[in-house]
């Protein structure tokens, strides 16, 4: 998979074609991230046939649609539990973002996981997201946003305007 863009959160639910010897197969849900539904499809089966041994030459996708967030412009702890496969190995991980909806912070995922671990999107498996209450958040670079007293001073701020003169007798202030 490519995780160009931003991506959004699909719904994918699909079975076995049905048969003879099965004429009522089981259907499988799976909650999908990807950047359009030719991808989130194609991601469906991959996982689909290690997980239940069901390809997509026998399958078929009964439902397939993007998952909107219920609060957009609220701001959420995400947490992510994923695992990768590393030059040296696979290995699990839990990872915290705070972003206003959920795709958002799965976006920021693959972003952080390529440049902080050298991690390829294809590499890349999400097992579980769930919005995280502040209580249980346990990274310092999420907590640190918890403050209700957090402020953001703007230190050094220069005054620029087409007409004043710059060069002038007295030093400009500019910490207020």
């Amino acid at each position: 998979m490519r995780a160009k863009g931003n991506l959004k959160e699909y719904k994918v639910v699909g079975r076995r074609i049905p048969t003879e010897k099965d004429p009522n197969p089981t259907c499988y849900r799976m909650r999908i991230f990807a950047p359009d539904e030719v991808s989130a499809k194609s991601r469906f089966w991959y996982f689909l046939k290690r997980l239940r041994k069901v390809k997509k030459t026998v399958g078929e996708i009964c439902y397939c649609s993007v998952v909107r967030d219920r609060t957009p412009t609220k701001i959420k702890n995400v947490g992510v539990w994923l695992r990768y496969d590393s030059r040296s190995g696979t290995h699990n991980m839990y990872r915290e973002y705070r972003d206003m909806t959920v795709a958002g912070a799965i976006t920021l995922c693959y972003r952080d996981m390529g440049a902080r671990h050298r991690a390829r999107p294809s590499s890349i498996q999400i097992m579980k997201v769930e919005i995280v209450p502040a209580s249980k958040c346990r990274r310092p670079h999420v907590t640190q946003f918890h403050n209700s007293k957090i402020k953001f001073p703007l230190p050094h701020r220069v005054m620029k305007s087409q007409f004043k003169s710059k060069f002038v007798a007295n030093r400009p202030n500019t910490f207020f």
